[in-house]
């Protein structure tokens, strides 16, 4: 007997999926969006990466996407980014011809005169232009090309209004609410519903054009597309060359890792997304679903340790502007929107079926009112980064440094959320606990170099409290870090004790917590954040392991003098990156694929401290 035939239809439209790895990440820094191997944009938000989207077919086939490529072909032959640049390339050799189109969404010259009301600073001398550039050149023989643009706005849920603009039918726009689209192309477009689209014949040595833009902008030949291209190409080439990267074979992923960084950097206010999507699962099919659209204090200080190490101190600037700016607004949170907003109430949009099926699908997120006591430290060890690398702190930031210090003292010997946000009970989370150790050992520091000694003391002192009360309290028989005060349970997070200076590498409790949770907290030599059957994180099911626990425990090995299985680890990680050189979330050990959302900042800064810290102990 068949199967049902609502399970037949639900099986063929999850096959449908790409998988996560297979996307392709645009960026101008202002908006950002995901293209499937078919050249199809299934994600993409507008105007900013936070906003609902107008593509959304990677979270439901339905939900919009636009596409462009060969006809009757959807799996390229080869597809890569330009050389130290964003500009992506898909190439197609068909019995037919060969079919090359580039995407990007292009940025161009501020004129340095009209200030905008998006950026709190002045603009960078590129900024992002409005608009996503396609074109598709034909190199030999002959390729039938289609165009196929279907945006539904409000996360799909509402279709355009489509209008033919000037005097021909190579222009159209889409309006709905108070945003309007313009499709120009050098094809005529026709269009009818929701949908906008062309289709030609290309012989060798011709080039068709598409361009989707908003804010008023249009193209208006192959030449200008070809040239807004060209400009775009050279300007991430100009920046990749401004960065420090040492001469190695691993290279190309520090690279990549720091055009990523910067791809998911909001330019108006210099904050950084941890994820350019929301709701990819950590559980396929599962309900392990998030919004990561937003920046988080937890991922600061990695942000700024790597932007130093490579060179970006200006890039790093802007983020800690972005920063102090955000936690100066009110008390401290553990995230904040893309320009510094406090509310991110989450909801489900239920119409959305879901990335392979994975519901609900979130938008906003839950998390932002937790208390999370890592945050603390994760913000002081920026501030210390920031005056170790660029500059000494005005009396304002100061206060704000005193104030935040104290915050840390006060709620270390309260129970909180952890690292990982858990949705269970509040628990004495060891990892917590050395971060508020870190806000107070940095805190004491800063406080010795500026000559405030009364200050210096009192901070010391809290921070030697803190100390004793995790070595006697956070360590189970064997001399091994867990989880937290009642349990034996392990948890990668506690991997910061050696990267943040808790304890000397050659600590005996050092060297055992790296060693269990290399040997006894991992899959397939891979390292989960906790085992879920032993940690109460209020939700069901399993998860993958977590690439920046693995990464942690490459710098750790490397930092206990395990080289030699550091580099084993980095390399079999490294060998784990998506065709494109990027990572999501997860990784699932017995397939190798993708989970949770992507492109993942934390991975990628975890990369470049794992791979820095193999390449210095002389891997």
């Amino acid at each position: 007997m068949g199967a049902p035939q609502d399970t037949r239809r639900r099986t063929a439209v999850m096959s449908e999926f790409p998988p996560i790895a297979d996307y392709a990440f645009l960026s101008d820094c202002q908006t950002s969006a995901l293209v499937a191997p078919d050249g199809s944009v299934e994600w993409m938000c507008i105007p900013r990466p936070d906003s609902p989207s107008v593509f959304g077919a990677l979270l439901d086939r339905s939900a919009g996407s636009f596409q462009l490529g060969p006809t009757h072909a959807q799996v390229p032959s080869q597809r890569r980014y330009l050389p130290g640049s964003m500009v992506l390339e898909t190439t197609w050799c068909l019995p037919t011809g060969t079919l090359v189109v580039r995407d990007a969404l292009v940025m161009g010259p501020w004129n340095g005169t009209t200030r905008s009301d998006e950026y709190r600073r002045p603009p960078a001398d590129h900024v992002a232009q409005d608009m996503l550039v396609r074109t598709a050149a034909c190199i030999e023989g002959s390729v039938e090309i289609t165009v196929n643009c279907m945006p539904l706005f409000e996360y799909g849920r509402s279709t355009g209004s489509w209008a033919y603009a000037g005097e021909g039918y190579e222009s159209a726009t889409c309006s709905a609410g108070e945003l309007t689209l313009t499709l120009t192309s050098n094809l005529r477009l026709t269009f009818g519903a929701a949908r906008a689209g062309a289709r030609t014949e290309l012989s060798a040595g011709e080039t068709a054009f598409v361009a989707l833009c908003w804010d008023g902008h249009s193209v208006a030949s192959v030449g200008e597309a070809t040239e807004l291209l060209d400009g775009t190409d050279r300007m991430w080439r100009d920046w990749i060359r401004k960065g420090n990267f040492p001469d190695h074979r691993w290279r190309p992923h520090l690279e990549r890792s720091a055009l990523t960084l910067k791809g998911l950097t909001y330019a108006p206010s210099g904050a950084l997304m941890a994820a350019a999507t929301t709701s990819l699962p950590e559980t396929p099919g599962g309900e392990r679903n998030w919004d990561y659209r937003y920046t988080w204090v937890r991922d600061s200080a990695f942000m700024l340790r790597a932007l130093f190490e490579l060179g970006y101190d200006w890039v790093a600037f802007e983020y800690f502007a972005f920063l102090i700016d955000a936690v100066a607004s009110g008390p401290l949170q553990i995230m904040y929107g893309l320009d510094g907003e406090r509310d991110l109430t989450e909801r489900t949009l239920d119409h959305l079926a879901g990335y392979d099926g994975a519901r609900p699908v979130r938008v906003g997120n839950g998390a932002w009112n937790q208390r999370q006591h890592d945050m603390w430290g994760m913000l002081i060890e920026s501030v210390a980064t920031h005056v170790k690398h660029a500059s000494q702190l005005g009396p304002p930031a100061w206060a704000l440094v005193t104030q935040l210090v104290d915050g840390a003292i006060d709620v270390y010997p309260k129970p909180d959320r952890g690292i990982w946000e858990v949705r269970g009970e509040p628990r004495h989370f060891t990892a917590s606990k050395v971060m508020c150790w870190v806000a107070a050992d940095r805190g004491a520091i800063m406080a010795a170099d500026r000559g405030q000694t009364e200050l210096a003391q009192r901070w010391r002192q809290a921070a030697d409290e803190i100390h004793a009360d995790v070595c006697a309290n956070g360590v189970d028989d064997r001399g091994v870090f867990v989880q937290h005060y009642d349990t034996t349970a392990l948890d990668a997070a506690t991997l910061l004790i050696p990267i943040m200076g808790f304890l000397p590498p050659d600590d005996d409790r050092v060297r055992a917590t790296v060693l269990a949770i290399a040997d006894e907290l991992t899959a397939d030599g891979l390292v989960l954040r906790y085992r879920t059957e032993e940690t109460d994180d209020g939700l069901s099911g399993v998860e993958g392991t977590f690439t920046i626990c693995s990464f942690w425990l490459v710098s750790a090995l490397a930092l206990i003098g395990e080289v030699d299985r550091a580099r084993m680890l980095c390399e079999k990680l490294l060998s784990f990156a998506s065709p494109l050189h990027l990572y999501a979330e997860e990784i699932e050990s017995s397939s190798g694929r993708h989970l949770g959302n992507f492109p993942q900042a934390f991975t990628h800064l975890a990369l470049i401290d794992a791979v820095t810290s193999v390449i210095k102990a002389g891997g």
